[in-house]
């Protein structure tokens, strides 16, 4: 029932800027302590085992303290009404429905009243390649290759692990999630420090990409303008020869339902990232409006997704 009202707050509220400008977010407190940590443990004098030793308790810590946190309230709120609605509220600043739709219909909005220029400033806003190199079509594929993955991380999986493990489940999976995004690149400071966020990230996200890669399938059924049998067939074929052991899962099947090419070779700080297509044989010419009926699928499949928490939670009573 938590994971159920948290997607429900979220989807009809949000995250109000007035509350994060005056308390800031749970991923900015999360992030703080991520900062602290990398400050005070990952040292240039360590050798790379001692740095994936401390990145690794690191990660313990990151995923520990949220996760603590999110079960102490719990228990102080009590199990009632009024708790679980006060946790769903608190849950509901771990989900991202609204706020990730809107990053990538503004990708679209800025195309076409502003063209290429606007569009790579909107487009940086939710991915981490070099905008600069990027025209209208790689601009578009950006976005919805960033819808398709958030979709798995941003909303499936923190409900997922909240479904499972209440507050302290969706607390220590967006720690988890966090630290990936911070430290778990391979560059040449996080290369070892980040390897335990990231290797645990990859293991959390498995059951919900594969969940999210089934869900955009079912919402390419019941939409006319989709094609899900070509979803499918990409999430079988392609899924698995994504660089993520997760990514591709979402991404293959959204490349697929539109009878598009997403992922392939991508440019992040000027350096060369090879990659296979998702939904290869797709067209590559992708433009606004396929980001729009993206969306259209997005918002199909995050339905369906609400539907089934809600079965399970009904069933979950009636046990």
């Amino acid at each position: 029932m938590l994971a159920l009202l948290s997607l429900i707050f979220e989807l009809g509220l949000g995250y109000p800027d007035r509350l994060f400008k005056s308390i800031g977010h749970p991923v900015t407190w999360i992030g703080a302590l991520i900062t602290r940590l990398d400050v005070a443990l990952n040292r240039h004098e360590y050798s790379p085992r001692e740095k994936k030793i401390a990145g690794s308790i690191a990660a313990l810590i990151i995923v520990l303290v949220p996760a603590v946190i999110g079960l102490l309230l719990e228990r102080v709120l009590g199990y009632g009404w009024i708790g679980l609605i006060i946790c769903a509220l608190i849950g509901s600043s771990l989900i991202a429905q609204r706020s990730l739709a809107k990053h990538v219909e503004a990708v679209a909005d800025a195309l076409e009243s502003g063209g290429v220029e606007a569009g790579r400033i909107a487009v940086s806003q939710i991915v981490g390649r070099d905008p600069e190199r990027l025209d209208e079509a790689a601009i578009c594929r950006a976005a919805i290759e960033s819808l398709a993955e958030n979709f798995s991380d941003g909303v499936v999986a923190p409900a997922f692990w909240m479904a499972l493990g209440g507050l302290a489940g969706g607390a220590g999976y967006k720690a988890a999630n966090t630290a990936d995004s911070m430290i778990g690149h391979k560059s040449d400071l996080y290369r070892d420090f980040g390897w335990a966020s990231a290797r645990f990230d990859d293991l959390i996200n498995l059951p919900a990409s594969r969940l999210t890669g089934l869900a955009i399938i079912a919402a390419a059924w019941a939409l006319p303008e989709t094609n899900w049998k070509a979803a499918w067939a990409a999430l079988r074929r392609d899924a698995g020869k994504h660089r993520s052991p997760n990514a591709g899962w979402p991404e293959a099947a959204m490349a697929g339902a539109l009878g598009i090419a997403l992922a392939g070779p991508r440019v992040y700080g000027g350096v060369m990232v090879p990659d296979t297509y998702m939904g290869e044989g797709g067209r590559r010419d992708v433009t606004p409006a396929d980001i729009r009926r993206a969306l259209r699928l997005y918002w199909t499949a995050d339905a369906m997704l609400i539907g089934l928490v809600a079965l399970c939670a009904v069933l979950g009573l009636a046990n």
